[in-house]
């Protein structure tokens, strides 16, 4: 896959830690750029944030019809049938950010990986496969489409992960969010779990939570 285009904000000058930030089906960089201010984050932390735009792919669930995604989606039953190959690339495109980061003086260990629903599933596949340790990863109401695939790092055994989804999903249902805690758990990691009352979106509470995620992983 081609270099991804991306949105970049610092909270201060020269940034001590970075977090890499990806968007959800047919959405954009652009998808979480306000969530930024809400964060609750010190005002002298110093972060710098990575919003990347995902290729247009054609669809199959949606007809075919081209759109931002980070892979094809082939069926929407309850274990997602999903090209792959494709997340892969993504995942591999997105790393190519982490490699960027660090040639801009940002430790692997001060980079987290944070993902909504299909950019969620990315963020697994890339943060526990990653070859140097970083600082966590963010799941938002997504599921662990690779589970069966995924070659994993020992440098990120046991990385710190935070899951969140919403009681009321009717895309991405709350049962896959488990089942991915579930996947985790038995792979040997110690995740976090936590739901809120909304649907496929996210809430001040859960930004709020994200924020604090930040605050101890990398501040």
């Amino acid at each position: 896959m081609q270099d991804l285009k991306y949105i970049e904000l610092k909270t201060r000058p020269e940034p001590t830690a970075t977090v890499i930030w990806l968007h959800g089906l047919g959405a954009s960089g652009h998808d979480f750029e306000p969530v930024v201010p809400e964060l609750g984050l010190p005002e002298d932390a110093a972060v710098r944030f990575i919003f990347p735009h995902a290729p247009n792919l054609p669809v199959t669930i949606n007809g075919g019809m081209t759109m931002p995604a980070w892979y094809d989606i082939k069926a929407m039953d309850i274990d997602r049938v999903v090209d792959t190959e494709q997340l892969m690339g993504s995942a591999e495109a997105v790393g190519r950010l982490i490699d960027l980061e660090i040639q801009r003086g940002i430790p692997a260990d001060q980079i987290i990986i944070a993902g909504f629903s299909q950019g969620g599933a990315v963020a697994y596949e890339l943060g526990l496969s990653y070859p140097k340790r970083l600082a966590g990863v963010l799941a938002l109401s997504t599921y662990f489409a690779t589970a069966k695939t995924i070659k994993l790092s020992e440098a990120n055994a046991d990385i710190p992960i935070s899951v969140y989804h919403g009681t009321f999903d009717p895309v991405v249902p709350e049962s896959l969010g488990v089942r991915s805690v579930e996947t985790l758990k038995a792979m040997g990691f110690n995740p976090t779990y936590q739901t809120f009352p909304m649907d496929h979106s996210v809430c001040l509470e859960e930004v709020l939570e994200i924020g604090r995620f930040i605050q101890k992983h990398v501040l």
